[in-house]
């Protein structure tokens, strides 16, 4: 059995519009989809950093995790993401640290929608 660490795990998620609605939606599905692939418990949640695309600015994607998950004591942070030209736009990213017996190797990492292209190395083969 491995020592318990704390481990991150990365995911990211498109939208169409930016629309607080949206932003909402895709970050609970985002979030919902890293907590069932990697059998989560909110209370092994060491903190949780999101960031978006310049061009998302309707909502904090913490927003999400503090309404629809019950995130209400995990320490969360937003921001925005480097401005890269001709990079993905419209993306929500975020960064879940958790304490774990898992090894690197064992987690999960969540790319939906559009942001499939970011890390596909990372994708279930």
């Amino acid at each position: 059995m491995e020592k318990r660490a704390v481990r991150g795990i990365r995911g990211a998620i498109t939208v169409e519009r930016n629309d607080s609605r949206d932003i909402l939606e895709a970050t609970k599905e985002l979030l919902g989809e890293i907590v069932r692939e990697n059998e989560i418990d909110t209370g092994d949640i060491a903190a949780a950093f999101f960031t978006v695309t310049a061009d998302l600015d309707a909502e904090f994607p913490a927003t999400a995790a503090r309404e629809f998950l019950g995130w209400t004591y995990v320490p969360m942070l937003c921001g925005n993401e480097i401005n890269v030209p001709g990079r993905l736009g419209k993306c929500i990213r975020v960064m879940v640290l958790v304490n774990t017996e898992k090894s690197q190797q064992e987690l999960r990492h969540v790319y939906l929608r559009g942001a499939t292209v970011l890390r596909q190395d990372l994708l279930p083969q």
